[in-house]
């Protein structure tokens, strides 16, 4: 088996989690066996996915592929950016400071809140009735 220079990372965002390969080539890009534009066809989406890319100016100069599981298009967008990011860093270590100084290396905490007792949802509560 031959040796090849991929790097893994893993980025997560709300209940995404994205293993994110990179590898020297052209360019291509494969979230879960699908092109980018198949998988993520808004240009918006793409575009934040590829800030690490376009800030460290790799663009086309890496191919990805990425497994990416769990939660929803935004969350697993985010997943993406980060596990990207953190491979970027294992490649190159002096971009670390380029990335970390735009916030791409900052896993992004936000969660859903989860529903209380006794009440309709996170933060929302029955009406109040005086009598």
């Amino acid at each position: 088996m031959a040796k090849t220079q991929e790097i893994w990372a893993t980025g997560r965002r709300k209940c995404a989690v994205a293993r994110v390969r990179i590898a020297p080539g052209t360019g291509k890009v494969k979230v879960n066996g699908k092109a980018l534009g198949e998988y993520f066809p808004t240009a918006e989406i793409s575009t934040f996915i590829f800030q690490p890319l376009t800030i460290t100016e790799n663009n086309n100069k890496i191919d990805i592929h990425a497994n990416i599981k769990g939660g929803g298009p935004s969350g697993q967008a985010g997943a993406f950016r980060h596990g990207l990011a953190r491979a970027l860093v294992k490649m190159d270590e002096s971009l670390r400071p380029v990335l970390k100084n735009s916030g791409l290396l900052t896993r992004d905490a936000r969660v859903k809140e989860r529903k209380k007792p006794g009440q309709p949802g996170a933060r929302k509560r029955f009406q109040f009735s005086k009598r």
